[in-house]
């Protein structure tokens, strides 16, 4: 700076000016003023150019130290700000909250890929003062190679918003953020570099802290949200749940969402609660990107009464909600405090109602589930790149390592970031770099995922103040009782449900049958595997039943208790023999014979549903999708599809007399990725079948 330059002081009112612009009037509070912790991050980027992390509350104000700096770095000549951030629809609030400002925002994301290349010219051409995009774009082969290094030497101020995400000990982890710490070591001195998130504990704090690097200012806030009442409703059964959130969610302030963990729930509790009068809409990660924003919007103006949502809903800081509802707990206490602080922003008063169930536990498993593969699935990707000797689509390498597509895609992530795989146009290849697995990390990481677990059930169980609680997990030294929750008397939340409610509740949850979709397209690359089917499935089944999914409210319960590997296998009990006539009766299949996918672990029980089917709609069995080679274990492949195919054509063979032109029902006990029906199918049809309908107890999804 020149000695004409602005004091501190000087910077400080003109910071102050861009506030009042950004927040706009406020009725009755007078002018808006920078609080010090606002302005010591403030200053510390777009006076000093320095580093910071800022760990605050939802709504105490991260997005305006941004975007004030912004503006301050942009009138001394900086170049654009480039915010990374993972939630759609915070970007939208985000662009809409800068243009108040007189802040030129555009992002780049999955759902705008045809603005690409006339934003990438906006940015070279100066004419933007924000840039968002989303942290999968840090590792897109043509963003990082070509517009990534650009920004990196232009860019005034980078910004990491949800900068837990950075550490492995972050409740929501993801690999494409640790591509920020090769932003980060790229970046020219003197380009300031500003990190936030409102849920961080001591050691997520340190760790992302030590990934900025040099002189980092930490700047670390109560993260008491003293606008929300927290409470927890115990009741036993589904129904109860279900019927109390029929029965009060009008009693609930404003607007607000209904958290679920499911996608399946999303729908299940939404069509509920609309045949109950309320106006409410489901939304989840696989709701169309136009459906969802026009959601958003609709909740955030009022329009609707609540969103029946995933974790995948994640509002904007200008978003003023009067409750949130979570049916189910997620698996940790910080994952709740995340969720729970969409209320309340903008508003005195927020009631927040947490009605846990049994199965949570079950679905926290599954999840955990999906954490970093072992050793030797990591090696053989890693050999099959580096025999390969050119790029690989993960589609390709599908059909050399059993691994799901997302724990795939979210492996070579990693790898990519370790440096032991690059990604590129047509897929991935090997570098060559040695590469070591990091056993004790992964082993700390999931024990540290164990902890939450049982701190979330201690949250549940706990008669002390439940902020303080939560706040205790996130290492808030200033913790202490709110006043305001159930425990502390600060609200009172009805623990009754109407008798009509609960058997309303009971008979929507006892009514079975989904609709079981058939596959409608061969896996990529069977070839590779010596199969050489491909493209569109001809000979496929029709549209089939299941009585339910595992992780539904209904029946979900007692098909998952069946299908525990502990429990014996035996003929179908009783009430799932009343739900298969039930689905029968609604679905009234046509029907000429059965044949039965031939079960090791539970023969009685797929030979008895099989009889009982025979004998209720009065049509023969005519054989069965047969067990020819025990060599390949039940489920084998089943991390993914190519993988799964190859093993169902080699441990089974059609056993059947099949007449000509006949409709077939084909049964089985569980759906996990419906290519053993779908290989069943296609040899029934060649076989000589005019159609083949599945049904099946239960599917996983």
């Amino acid at each position: 700076m020149t000695s004409a330059s602005p004091t501190r002081t000087d910077v400080r009112q003109q910071a102050e000016a861009h506030l009042r612009a950004l927040v706009g009037p406020r009725d009755g509070q007078g002018e808006a003023v920078l609080r010090e912790d606002q302005w010591s991050a403030i200053e510390a980027l777009a006076v000093d150019r320095r580093r910071a992390l800022v760990v605050q509350r939802t709504g105490w104000g991260k997005s305006a130290v941004y975007f004030v700096a912004t503006l301050l770095l942009r009138e001394q000549g900086a170049g654009p700000t480039v915010i990374v951030s993972p939630l759609l629809a915070l970007m939208r609030n985000q662009i809409a909250a800068a243009e108040r400002a007189g802040i030129r925002a555009v992002t780049i994301n999955s759902t705008n890929i045809e603005d690409w290349d006339p934003i990438q010219e906006s940015v070279r051409a100066g004419e933007v003062d924000v840039l968002l995009v989303s942290p999968e774009r840090l590792n897109n082969p043509g963003f990082r190679d070509e517009v990534l290094p650009r920004l990196a030497a232009t860019c005034g101020l980078l910004v990491v918003d949800e900068a837990h995400c950075i550490s492995d000990w972050g409740h929501d982890f993801r690999p494409d953020y640790r591509r920020i710490r090769t932003l980060l070591g790229e970046l020219p001195d003197g380009i300031p570099v500003l990190a936030t998130t409102a849920t961080a504990n001591e050691r997520v704090t340190s760790d992302v802290a030590e990934q900025l690097g040099r002189d980092v200012l930490v700047l670390r806030g109560s993260l008491d949200r003293e606008s929300l009442r927290l409470g927890v409703v115990r009741l036993k059964t589904a129904e109860q749940r279900l019927a109390w959130l029929a029965d009060h969610l009008a009693e609930q302030p404003g607007s607000g969402i209904v958290y679920t963990l499911t996608v399946a729930a999303t729908q299940e509790i939404a069509d509920y609660l609309r045949s109950r009068g309320h106006d409410v809409a489901a939304y989840s990660g696989q709701t169309d990107p136009t459906e969802r924003q026009a959601l958003e919007q609709d909740l955030a103006a009022g329009r609707v009464k609540a969103l029946v949502a995933t974790s995948a809903l994640g509002m904007g800081f200008d978003a003023t909600l009067g409750f949130v509802v979570n049916m189910g707990a997620p698996n940790s206490p910080v994952a709740y405090y995340q969720q729970v602080g969409r209320a309340g922003r903008g508003t005195d008063e927020a009631v927040v109602v947490l009605l846990p169930a049994p199965e949570d536990r079950d679905i926290w498993a599954y999840f955990a589930s999906l954490a970093f593969p072992r050793e030797e699935l990591v090696r053989q990707t890693l050999a099959v790149l580096a025999d390969a000797g050119k790029p690989l689509s993960t589609a390709t390498l599908e059909t050399y390592v059993e691994l799901t597509r997302n724990r795939l895609e979210t492996m070579l992530k990693v790898l990519d970031v370790d440096g032991a795989v690059r990604r590129v146009r047509g897929g991935w290849e090997s570098t060559g770099q040695p590469w070591s697995y990091d056993e004790e990390r992964y082993r700390r990481v999931s024990e540290a995922r164990e902890r939450e677990q049982r701190a979330m059930l201690d949250y549940i169980a706990t008669d002390r103040c439940r902020m303080e609680f939560l706040r205790a997990q996130l290492d808030d030294p200033g913790a202490g009782p709110c006043g305001r929750c159930d425990n502390c008397g600060g609200l009172d939340l009805p623990a009754t449900v109407s008798e009509a409610a609960v058997e309303e509740a009971g008979a929507r949850l006892s009514r079975p049958g989904v609709v079981l979709e058939p596959r409608k397209m061969w896996p990529t690359a069977l070839a590779n595997l010596g199969i050489d089917w491909k493209g569109k499935i001809s000979e496929g089944a029709e549209p089939g039943r299941v009585v339910a999914r595992l992780t539904d409210l209904g029946h979900g319960q007692a098909l998952r208790d069946l299908f525990r590997a502990e429990t014996p296998d035996g003929p179908v009990p009783v009430p799932l023999v009343r739900a298969v006539v039930t689905v029968l009766e609604d679905w009234r299949p046509r029907v000429d014979g059965i044949v039965v996918v031939e079960s090791a672990t539970r023969p009685t029980l797929v030979s008895d549903l099989a009889d009982g089917l025979s004998r209720y709609l009065r049509v023969p069995l005519l054989g069965r999708f047969a067990i020819v080679d025990p060599d390949v274990a039940p489920g084998q492949g089943a991390m993914n599809s190519a993988q799964r195919v190859a093993a169902v054509g080699r441990r089974y063979d059609l056993a059947a007399e099949v007449p000509d032109g006949a409709r077939v029902l084909l049964v089985d006990d569980r759906v996990v990725t419906g290519w053993t029906l779908t290989v069943a199918a296609r040899a029934l049809r060649q076989a000589g079948a005019g159609a083949v309908l599945p049904l099946a107890l239960a599917s996983d999804s």
